[in-house]
């Protein structure tokens, strides 16, 4: 009996066990995950892409919870909305994920994956750009707004859905518009200015990746590379002096995704050891930080956990 207390007194939590604690912490009785510590509102864009990670890291129940409670939020037009209540093409698009994730299990779900795949699908321009009704939440304090190459990351779900539901017309508008992205010259361009915030930089990439267009993503990896600091930190974008916690972890998971294992863990080591002790990480840290310095963000637990279930399966 001795023994097993004193085993159990010995035992600590995980980053990764901390990061799984922090999330079921801020779910939001009957509802979704909070946005962040300071605004305690259910994010219906995070709590879709939370689905796939926490189903990934053993949290089945909790996810598909949390898919239940998406289908009861959805609008009538198919699409989500952002905590400002305007619905957005990238916020469905992330619910579509949260749903095909849990899809075999609750096939009741396909009605509501269908109808937001049409609503992300009439946003999709002939030309191949993607629309959204507003860009209100894309914009900082300072008025700028964040890069529209943002938007590969609508592409990959819809691909799968696609496929998944033999829908060929999902595909079709999804690579019609990789084509569109693919002919701007600045598409894997680090930029020193927060509209390629390494969050939003992150985003495009790890859609590249996913989307197959692997020479094109280690482009841009490459630019991060080089400015990754030696304790595996990388600015916020080229030239700061503060470091965006969730663009680290989004950079790590597209590095581990092209095989440069290495690369990522430094990137890994490093947000491990300013996780916070709720378990949670600020959005920013440094000098000059200016992307939600004081609160924990619901999104920057969704990125390490992926790291760490793809880190695991590459080294099984």
């Amino acid at each position: 009996m001795l023994n097993r207390i004193l085993s159990r007194s010995m035992c600590v939590a995980t980053p990764t066990d901390r990061a799984i604690r922090w999330i079921i912490n801020h779910r939001i009785p009957g509802s979704g995950i909070a946005v962040h510590t300071m605004r305690r509102i259910a994010s219906q864009e995070v709590t879709g892409y939370l689905i796939p990670t926490l189903y990934a890291c053993g949290q089945q129940t909790l996810a598909k919870d949390l898919a239940a409670w998406e289908a009861q939020v959805q609008r009538p037009d198919g699409a989500f909305s952002a905590p400002d209540e305007d619905p957005y093409t990238f916020d469905t698009a992330q619910v579509i994920r949260g749903f095909l994730a849990v899809l075999d299990e609750m096939p009741q779900l396909e009605s509501n994956v269908r109808r937001a795949c049409e609503f992300v699908v009439d946003q999709i321009s002939d030309e191949g750009a993607v629309r959204t009704p507003t860009y209100a939440s894309w914009r900082t304090r300072a008025g700028e707004v964040f890069s529209e190459y943002t938007n590969l990351y609508v592409l990959p779900p819809l691909v799968e859905a696609g496929i998944r539901l033999q829908e060929s017309k999902y595909v079709h508008a999804a690579l019609r518009s990789l084509s569109y992205y693919k002919t701007k010259p600045d598409l894997v361009e680090f930029k020193s200015s927060f509209t390629t915030l390494s969050h939003i930089f992150g985003y495009m990439l790890e859609a590249l990746v996913d989307l197959g267009e692997v020479d094109l993503a280690r482009q841009g990896l490459s630019q991060a590379a080089a400015v990754q600091r030696t304790d595996g930190g990388i600015p916020a974008y080229p030239g700061a002096a503060w470091v965006c916690s969730t663009g680290v972890a989004q950079l790590a998971l597209a590095w581990y995704k092209v095989g440069e294992v290495e690369t990522a863990d430094r990137a890994i080591s490093y947000l491990e050891s300013i996780q916070n002790r709720s378990g949670g990480w600020f959005g920013s840290y440094g000098r000059g930080a200016a992307y939600f310095p004081d609160a924990e963000i619901s999104w920057m637990p969704k990125f390490y956990l992926d790291c760490w279930v793809l880190r695991k399966t590459l080294a099984a």
